[in-house]
């Protein structure tokens, strides 16, 4: 049950990441390696949160590392850069209930401007679920570029093919 569980959140993530790349129209040879980062990014930020309780602020800095990490390797292959492969595959991990609830209290803040009681608990609620948007998504950016960073000179010469 275990395992389903992981595989079906692999495979939903990589779908969501195939979806995403079609946006941003990447060469067709990049589909394979979207949906492969994709799946296990979202997959191990799944068993963090979910077996080793792990916050999902932290799960995400780790996925995004492994995804960082795959990118530098997969792209090499077929000479495409580092974006194209790993931005399709981060942008499921956006933590979506939180940004919808941040929006969301918002709104109903400013529908309850003249009642205290609930003013006060829409904006802790814009707080709260506004702060856990806003680091999830800083550590996806962080974990997915801090090994083009490590690996500067690797992450410029993936495009490039050598000529002997």
């Amino acid at each position: 049950m275990i395992l389903f569980d992981i595989l079906s959140d692999g495979l939903f993530g990589a779908i969501a990441a195939i979806g995403f790349g079609a946006i941003s129209n990447p060469p067709k040879r990049a589909f394979k390696f979207i949906a492969l980062l994709g799946a296990i990014g979202h997959a191990c930020r799944f068993c963090l949160m979910t077996y080793l309780h792990v916050d999902i602020a932290s799960a995400s800095l780790v996925s995004g590392l492994i995804i960082g990490f795959g990118s530098l390797w997969l792209g090499k292959p077929i000479y495409c850069p580092t974006t194209v492969i790993f931005i399709p595959a981060l942008l499921p991990m956006i933590p979506g209930k939180y940004a919808y609830n941040t929006i969301f209290s918002q709104i109903m803040f400013l529908q309850n401007i003249n009642q205290p009681d609930l003013k006060a608990k829409y904006m802790e609620m814009f707080f709260s679920n506004g702060m856990v948007t806003i680091t999830v998504i800083f550590l996806l950016a962080i974990g997915a570029t801090l090994p083009m960073f490590i690996f500067h000179s690797r992450s410029h010469s993936l495009t490039r093919r050598a000529y002997k």
